[in-house]
Formats: structure tokens, C-alpha cells, sequence
């Protein structure tokens, strides 16, 4: 049992904290410390001194019994002391390895974990650089491109100033036209004066040789008897359509208008006529304010002669329409009058019937009016110039009854043609019309 012993000391290993019955075991056999390296973890172990297992001599089991039975049982005590000893520290070494071998498998799973995140960070460093690239290749792009823009805006600026100096030249240009066009129109009126004074005289003539007792005489001698409007005409017993003289009253300023002794009822004074195009009504203020055209065709009788007849008493005003189609409409007010030239010719109009457009397609309340050299509009171009005639425009309105004559098949999409806009809209431009007025209680 000694050499048992011994051989149990001699070749155990055992831990020296942690186990006090192991401690108290081995006070009173002799230490010695021992290091043990496993991995990165250092182990202090103290074993004990096997000196009574020097003698060489062999164990006999007899002689053991025989000479020391208490030597024996004292050995048995100490060897089963040792191996419960030995049980408990090899089972908490085995913990101990399991320990160690769960922190280097943490440790593992660690390092696995910082080269895991070593790449991500590698991946994202290359990321970034590929990033950077990209924004310096855009970045390059932007200022190529600016350079470009700059070019361009440059070459569009030169060519718009080239555009302002050809738009400034054909301006003159359209000018001098103008004044030649103003100059060759007042040649044009005079001659159709004469010639429709010559023809009046003729018809006068023939008309006194042809029916010498007749109540038309006094159409005959128009140019002789005077009135204030054509209702006044009427009710002096002229119920024939024809061409009257009107004299404003107080004054000797005396108009040639053209008198309708036939629809509804007779008596209109008739201040505008459009019906071939024979008349350019792309005047000046000064035309308009006096008058143009021929009372037989197409005329403007004048907004001065207008706006004194219509502040003496109220009028109502008729504007009868045609169109290409054969369809006629008509738009009644029954209160119109025009203001002073000081007030540029105002329109007032109130009180609106008839089939052409439940809608006044002339704008209210009432706007001043606009010819292509004065411009009374509401809208920062010049409407006059860009629709032609003169009218009460507004901001270029629904209406203008002075526009472009257009004939049949080219009147449609025509913005600055002769317009009714609530009756056919506003490119449609019309065959004939006619504005006419007479006094309220007539």
C-alpha cells in the first residue's frame, strides 16, 4: 500500500487553491509549487514529497499484516484520503479545462467577430473611396457643364441683342409706313367724298325729275334740311333708308349718317357698318374721333359727334350681327352713352337683351377707348396694335367689331379678326355688322 501510495503521489496532479480538505490533507506532507503553460492561461500546482517511498524493498501483503497491521490500516486511511482527493481535484481540473476551453472558443468567435468587422470596415472604406471618385467625376461634370451653359447664355444674349436692333429697325420702318398709309387713307376719303357727293347730287336729280310731289323729297334735299338724330328724321315724316344730315345741337358741325327707318320700328342712327371690307378701320385716334368710311358702305360715324348726341339725352344702342353661315343675332342695351374726349371716350352701357350672348361681350363697367397711336387698354400690351381697329378693349375684351376683314374660309382661328366672342367665340370672325342707336322714349 505504500508503493501504492507512492505511486498516487508520485504521479498525481493537484491544484493548490481553491480546495481546503485537500489543503488540510497535505500539511502535514512537505510542498512543492509547479507552472503548468496551457495556451494563454499559466496553473500553479503544489505536490507533495513522496520521500517514505525511497526503500526499494518489494511490497509483500503478508508481511505487511504480519509485522504492522496498524501501519496498513493507517496507510489504507491515507490512500483513500488521497484518491477521494485526487477525485474531487480532477473533476474540478476538468471544469477548470472546460472553463478555458469555452473562454477560448468566446476568444474565437471574438477574433472571428473583429475580422468580421475589419471587412466590413474594409468594404466600407472601399465604398467610401469609389463614392468620392464618383462625386469628384460629377463634380467635373458640373463645371464642364457649366462652362457649357455659360456659352450658351452668352450666344443667346448676342443674338437676342442682334433681335432688339432688327425688331427697333423694322419698328422705324413700320413707322414711315404708317405715315404714308395715313397720308395715301386721307387722299382715299377725299376722293370718295367727292365721288359720293357727285352721286348724291345725280340721285337727287333724278330723284326731283322722277316723282316731282313725293314726301322723298326731302331726301332729295338732304343737304338742305338738317335733324338731330334719324328718330327725329322719322318722326318728321322720313320713313325711307337712306343718308341723312345731322347737326349737333348748338353747333354747325353736321355729320352724313346713315338712317334705318326699318328695323323694329324705325329711327336708328346708324354709328358703325362693316359688311365687304372696303374700309380699313386700323385708324388713328384722330379718325375716329371724327369720323371715316362712307355712310353708304362701311363707316364709323365719330366718337365726338357720338358722345355729344348721347349726354343730351339717354339712348339705347343695337349692335346686329352676321355671320358666314346666314345666322344673324343681336345684343340690345338700353342705356348707352359715350364719355368726353377727356375721359377718352368712355363706353356706358347698361340693361343687356337680345340673341347674341346672354353675356355684354363687350367688357364692364365701361373702358376707354384705344386706337393703334393711343393705347387706353388694361393690359400691359398694346391691344389695338396686336387685334387692329379701334375699340373699347379692356385687357383685349371679347369684342372688337373694327378688327381685320376676313372673307368666307379664311374667318376661323383668326384672333384679330371681327369678333363676338359670346355669340361664336373668339377666332371666329364675322360677315357683317352693324352698331346703331336712337333715344330711349322714342
Amino acid at each position: 500500500m505504500q508503493l501504492a501510495a507512492c505511486f498516487f503521489l508520485g504521479c498525481g496532479i493537484f491544484l493548490a487553491s481553491g480546495y481546503n480538505s485537500f489543503s488540510k490533507s497535505m500539511e502535514t506532507i512537505g510542498k512543492k509549487q509547479y507552472q503548468v503553460q496551457h495556451g494563454s492561461c499559466s496553473y500553479t500546482f503544489l505536490l507533495p514529497e513522496a520521500d517514505n517511498c525511497r526503500s526499494s524493498t518489494p511490497y509483500v501483503s503478508n508481511a505487511v499484516q504480519r509485522d504492522a497491521p496498524l501501519d496498513y490500516d493507517d496507510s489504507v486511511q491515507r490512500l483513500q484520503l488521497l484518491e477521494n482527493i485526487m477525485e474531487n481535484n480532477t473533476q474540478w481540473l476538468m471544469k477548470v479545462l472546460n472553463q478555458t476551453t469555452r473562454l477560448e472558443l468566446q476568444l474565437l468567435e471574438h477574433s472571428l467577430s473583429t475580422n468580421k468587422l475589419e471587412r466590413q470596415i474594409s468594404d466600407q472604406t472601399n465604398e467610401i473611396t469609389k463614392l468620392q471618385e464618383k462625386n469628384s467625376f460629377l463634380e467635373k461634370r458640373v463645371l464642364e457643364m457649366e462652362d457649357k451653359h455659360m456659352l450658351q447664355l452668352k450666344s443667346i444674349k448676342d443674338e437676342k441683342d442682334q433681335l432688339q436692333v432688327l425688331v427697333a429697325r423694322q419698328n422705324s420702318i413700320i413707322e414711315e409706313l404708317e405715315k404714308q398709309l395715313v397720308t395715301a387713307t386721307v387722299n382715299n376719303s377725299v376722293l370718295q367724298k367727292q365721288q359720293h357727293d357727285l352721286m348724291e347730287t345725280v340721285h337727287s336729280l333724278l330723284t326731283m325729275i322722277s316723282t316731282p310731289n313725293s314726301k322723298n323729297n326731302f331726301i332729295a334735299k338732304e343737304e338742305q334740311i338738317s335733324f338731330k338724330d334719324c328718330a327725329e328724321a322719322f318722326k318728321s315724316g322720313l320713313t325711307t333708308s337712306g343718308i341723312y344730315t345731322l347737326t349737333v345741337s348748338n353747333t354747325a358741325q353736321e355729320k352724313k349718317a346713315y338712317c334705318d327707318m326699318e328695323t323694329g320700328g324705325g329711327g336708328w342712327t346708324v354709328i358703325q357698318k362693316r359688311e365687304d371690307g372696303s374700309v380699313d378701320f386700323h385708324r388713328t385716334w384722330k379718325e375716329y374721333k371724327m369720323g371715316f368710311g362712307d355712310p353708304a358702305g362701311e363707316y364709323w360715324l365719330g366718337n365726338e359727334f357720338v358722345s355729344q348726341l348721347t349726354n343730351q339725352k339717354r339712348y339705347v344702342l343695337k349692335i346686329h350681327l352676321k355671320d358666314w353661315e346666314g345666322n344673324e343675332a343681336y345684343s340690345l342695351y338700353d342705356h348707352f352713352s359715350l364719355a368726353s374726349e377727356e375721359q377718352k371716350y368712355r363706353i356706358y352701357l347698361k340693361g343687356l337683351t337680345g340673341t347674341a350672348g346672354k353675356i355684354s361681350s363687350i367688357s364692364q363697367p365701361g373702358n376707354d377707348f384705344s386706337t393703334k397711336d393711343a393705347d387706353n387698354d388694361k393690359c400691359i400690351c398694346k391691344c389695338s396694335q396686336m387685334l387692329t381697329g379701334g375699340w373699347w378693349f379692356d385687357a383685349c375684351g371679347p369684342s372688337n367689331l373694327n378688327g381685320m376683314y376676313y372673307p368666307l374660309r379664311q374667318n376661323n382661328n383668326k384672333f384679330n379678326g371681327i369678333k363676338w366672342y359670346y355669340w361664336k367665340g373668339s377666332g371666329y370672325s364675322l360677315k357683317a355688322t352693324t352698331m346703331m342707336i336712337r333715344p330711349a322714349d322714342f
